[in-house]
This record gives structure tokens, C-alpha cells and sequence, in this order.
């Protein structure tokens, strides 16, 4: 059984009643990673704040969401919120968004802690501050005293990993989480996504545009265009047997934009050598 199953999603607008995401039926495997694919506006982000029942009140949605068997669709608001954090987290596009700006990160820190175990202060603290460590943030207690603004978007999407080393839930779903990052950042980011798999032995969700990160890091690869599933299936038929006109533009794409860049790479190299 998968450990996650959406079955015949749908989320429309209330305001518009515009369908933005339509029909969408998937499954994610114990242990994996699918990767969910496609341009702005396809309805990935839209996904997964359904799967967390996280989207805006008006944002409306139909069809059934199953974590382990169990229907969170059929869940109170106060049992989905044990389930959010404990069993099912998420890593957020901006790390600015998902502290409170009004306070140090370590109060958000400690309050979410507190909030899924019966953990005391000294507890806390003393996990947090091996979990930052593990995933490169130096002076964890001097960093948990800084308000998000402070931190550079790096740092925070570090601190949401260190917090799910802290938490190891069963599923991580990782929004866009280098989208707004430098490159050496958006590097040292995959490196403790997968260290976070290795580490946890969860399943994950990874939303992206960047099809390099996909291939590094997930199993299985879904599509989405126009708020509905294309194409899915396993990393490598993906990447070379792919079947949907829009699956192999975005690899096309993907393989110009690599060729491009290594042919500057070259040339800057060689110039640099005359």
C-alpha cells in the first residue's frame, strides 16, 4: 500500500469557479521521492497544499487524500493539525514565510516541538542544536536568538530541514525549496535533501522546475500542465522514452540549457588560459 494516495483531486476557485487543478490521481511509494513537475501556473504548489489541506479558503477542492489508509479529507481541523508537522511536513519556497517575523527563530522552533512531543526546553534545545549542526549551520544557539530577517534564505531553508532531522516525519514535501536561493545555496540545499532521506528514511514530494535537482534526487517523475497530469513514471524512462509532447520539450529544454552552459564554461576556460 503507498504510503500517500490522492485520488481524483480537484481545486477550483469559489470567487471564479476557474478548475485549476483537474482530476488528479497519484500515489507515493514508502520510502520515495516523486517529483512533481511543470511551468508556473500548472497547479504543483496548488497539489501539495491540498495533500496538507493548506490552501486559501477560497480555494476549494473535491476527490480524497489517503495517508496510510486514513482520509484527511475526512479529518477536523484540529486532527489535521496533529498530522501536519508530526507525519506530514513541509519545506516552504520562502524560508521567510514560514517563521513568524514577530519572533526569533528558535521560539518557532521550540513551539512546533512542543506542540507534537512531550519534550522540556533543555530537550529541545539540545536536539536543535545537533540537528543544525548536522546540516552545516554554525552557532545554533546564537542563530535560534535571530528573527528570520536576519538569516539569509539559505540559512532558513536549512533550519526547516534541521527541524525535520529534529521531527523525522513519514512524509516531507519540499515546495520549490531552492527556487529563491544563489547557486552555492541551491547546492548545499539537494545535499541535506538527500542527506535528510538518508538519514530519516522518508518519503518525499519534491515540487521543481529545475529537472538537474529532479534527477538527482527523486524515483518517480509526474508532469503537470494546465492543472493536469501529463505524464508520469520512473527517472530514467522520464529523462530518455519519454511519451507526452510537453515531457520531452522540458527535457529538451533541460539538455539545451545544460549544453549551453558547458560550451561558455569551455570557452571561459579557455580564454582564461591564452
Amino acid at each position: 500500500m503507498p504510503i500517500l494516495e490522492a485520488q481524483h483531486l480537484k481545486i477550483w476557485d469559489a470567487n471564479t469557479s476557474e478548475v485549476l487543478v483537474s482530476d488528479s490521481s497519484f500515489s507515493l511509494k514508502q520510502g520515495s521521492c516523486l517529483a512533481i513537475v511543470g511551468e508556473s501556473g500548472s497547479g504543483k504548489s496548488l497539489t501539495c497544499r491540498a495533500l496538507m489541506r493548506l490552501n486559501r479558503p477560497w480555494m476549494l477542492q473535491s476527490g480524497d487524500v489517503r495517508f496510510k489508509g486514513e482520509s484527511l479529507m475526512s479529518l477536523s481541523p484540529k486532527e489535521m493539525r496533529k498530522k501536519r508537522g508530526k507525519h506530514l511536513y513541509m519545506i516552504v519556497q520562502n524560508g521567510m514565510r514560514a517563521f513568524d517575523p514577530s519572533c526569533v527563530v528558535g521560539v518557532h522552533a521550540r513551539e512546533m516541538l512542543a506542540q507534537h512531543f512531550n519534550w522540556n526546553k533543555k530537550d529541545i534545545e539540545e536536539k536543535m542544536i545537533h540537528a543544525m549542526k548536522s546540516v552545516m549551520l554554525k552557532n545554533p544557539l546564537e542563530m535560534m536568538n535571530k528573527y528570520p530577517h536576519e538569516l539569509s534564505g539559505g540559512m532558513l531553508q536549512r533550519m526547516m530541514i534541521a527541524l525535520a532531522l529534529v521531527i523525522e516525519p513519514e512524509i516531507i514535501i519540499a515546495d520549490e525549496p531552492t527556487t529563491a536561493l544563489d547557486t552555492i545555496s541551491q547546492f548545499e540545499v539537494v545535499e541535506q535533501l538527500i542527506r535528510l532521506r538518508e538519514r530519516t528514511g522518508c518519503s518525499m514530494i519534491l515540487v521543481s522546475h529545475d529537472l538537474g535537482i529532479v534527477k538527482k534526487i527523486a524515483d518517480e517523475v509526474l508532469v503537470m500542465r494546465d492543472g493536469a497530469i501529463v505524464e508520469n513514471g520512473q527517472i530514467p524512462a522520464i529523462f530518455t522514452e519519454s511519451q507526452h509532447p510537453y515531457t520531452q520539450y522540458l527535457v529538451a529544454s533541460r539538455l539545451a540549457l545544460s549544453s549551453h552552459f558547458k560550451k561558455i564554461m569551455e570557452e571561459r576556460v579557455l580564454l582564461a588560459s591564452r
